[in-house]
């Protein structure tokens, strides 16, 4: 899977801020790094402060990482998911920043939610994020049959992803659950070379050939 270049995904004025900054908030360090190196820095790649967010760190902990912008500092917040503070734990250093009296500037990052329902022709009006499904094969057929009638009753188009050893499974779900009539997405690799996005009805999805998802981030996306 190959990765577009940063000037596809990411603004010239969000990379140039980016590459300067010397200090960031991330959820994992090594994929971070691995960001910064693909924008480029400009100081070296090993001065730059990278704070892990983890399940482990209280509001306490945030509340020191943030301490120097009280003083006039900068911080960046990276995020795993594209964009920082959606779908993202991130939202919770956001919090703590603004009972500091800290400003915080948002930048336009891709967030594969937007872009899926962008690229779907599903309701861009009325939609929901669910984060996660069941795991449990009854439990996730029950789930997606109640995701399904929140859709139809609200016009609401419905979004969630997987674990990505888990996307066929997952799609392999959707079609038992889901009625023939509704429209179901499929947003694979987004801004990279193996990018797909494609919907199709139930029912029509089950006379095609599955889409190959393994170990590829995918989002689904469906409107009854």
């Amino acid at each position: 899977m190959g990765v577009a270049a940063p000037a596809v995904w990411l603004p010239q004025a969000v990379q140039e801020l980016a590459s300067r900054l010397t200090t960031y908030i991330a959820e994992n360090a090594k994929t971070a790094r691995a960001f910064l190196k693909l924008i480029g820095t400009q100081g070296p790649l090993q001065d730059i402060v990278i704070h892990t967010l983890d399940n482990k760190v209280d509001a306490e902990q945030m509340r020191t990482w943030l301490q120097p912008l009280l003083e006039g500092g900068e911080i960046g917040l990276v995020s795993e998911a594209g964009c920082p503070a959606v779908a993202d734990p991130g939202a919770k250093v956001v919090a703590v920043a603004h009972t500091m009296g800290i400003r915080v500037v948002p930048w336009v990052g891709p967030s594969s939610i937007l872009l899926g329902l962008m690229a779907s022709g599903l309701d861009g009006q009325h939609f929901a994020f669910h984060g996660y499904a069941p795991v449990e094969p009854g439990a996730r057929i029950k789930q997606l049959k109640a995701w399904e009638i929140e859709s139809q009753k609200h016009q609401q188009t419905q979004l969630l992803i997987e674990t990505p050893y888990r996307n066929e499974a997952m799609f392999d779900a959707l079609k038992q659950a889901l009625k023939g009539t509704t429209r179901l997405c499929i947003a694979r690799s987004l801004t990279t070379s193996d990018e797909l996005v494609q919907t199709r009805t139930v029912s029509q999805w089950k006379t095609m050939p599955a889409p190959d998802l393994v170990k590829k981030p995918t989002l689904f996306l469906f409107l009854a």
